[in-house]
């Protein structure tokens, strides 16, 4: 079994205040049994990756912007059906 952190814990860990973990506690990714809450190590990964930023420019940005546009939908070609009903009163 994974190691179990309190709300003190995950703050302590993360470098939070503990009552932003508990303001934010319905966007965040952790465990409830009952009226318990605690924290995993996955969890802590998460929430970790879920607020990292990396910088958009400036030399430390890495990613350039695209040169090209995205490719389309792979199903972008498909059209509707015509209604039943209209073909009903056609035929």
């Amino acid at each position: 079994m994974s190691t179990r952190h309190s709300y003190a814990q995950a703050a302590a860990l993360l470098g939070v205040e503990e009552s932003w973990l508990r303001r934010h506690i319905k966007q965040l990714p952790h465990t409830k049994l009952g009226r318990v809450v605690y924290f995993t190590g996955a969890d802590l990964e998460r929430i970790d990756q879920l607020f990292h930023h990396e910088p958009a420019t400036g030399p430390l940005a890495n990613a350039t912007a695209p040169a090209t546009a995205p490719a389309p939908h792979p199903m972008s070609h498909l059209r509707p059906l015509p209604s039943r009903r209209s073909a009903a009163l056609t035929g």
